[in-house]
């Protein structure tokens, strides 16, 4: 098992899975993969990591800012897609404990995550890693003209600022 960071060079195994997560219907509002130079201009310099196995891409995670405000930069948002042929195997718990170990190594306190209703494993997976459920915003968008709740999770680092 190895982690990297995702950049220019792996962004085409990434970009592979976040178009299978895409393509489900309940992973994002997204409708098309970002070219890597949009990709990149919107997450985090930190916080964005593949994960290999057997040379493999089976998963990623990444962070995005959640505002400008000096006030709220150790807040980001959390995005992490599993590969869907390696889906129940605990890739993605893999990749939740490196990001929170990222996020705990950098600065951030507070990760966020959006998450549809119907993303029932997603919604399970934040709640195993401590994440809260903190409300959802009714119907806030569209995807492929239907509206969606997006359920807001939170987790709170047991270790910067407390």
């Amino acid at each position: 098992m190895i982690f990297e960071n995702i950049s220019a060079e792996n962004y085409t195994h990434v970009s592979t899975i976040y178009e299978e997560g895409l393509s489900t219907g309940i992973a994002s509002f997204e409708t098309i993969v970002p070219s890597w130079e949009q990709w990149d201009a919107n997450h985090l310099e930190f916080g964005r990591v593949a994960l290999l196995v057997n040379d493999q891409y089976v998963g990623w995670a990444a962070l995005s800012p959640t505002s400008k405000r000096l006030a709220y930069k150790g807040v980001a948002e959390l995005s992490l897609y599993i590969g869907k042929s390696f889906k129940g195997n605990g890739f993605g718990d893999i990749l939740m404990q490196k990001i929170i170990e990222i996020c705990d190594s950098n600065g951030i306190w507070t990760i966020h995550a959006g998450i549809f209703r119907e993303n029932e494993a997603s919604r399970k997976l934040h709640l195993k890693h401590g994440f809260r459920e903190i409300g959802y915003r009714e119907r806030v968008a569209q995807r492929n003209g239907k509206w969606h709740d997006n359920f807001i999770y939170e987790r709170r680092s047991k270790t910067i600022g407390i």
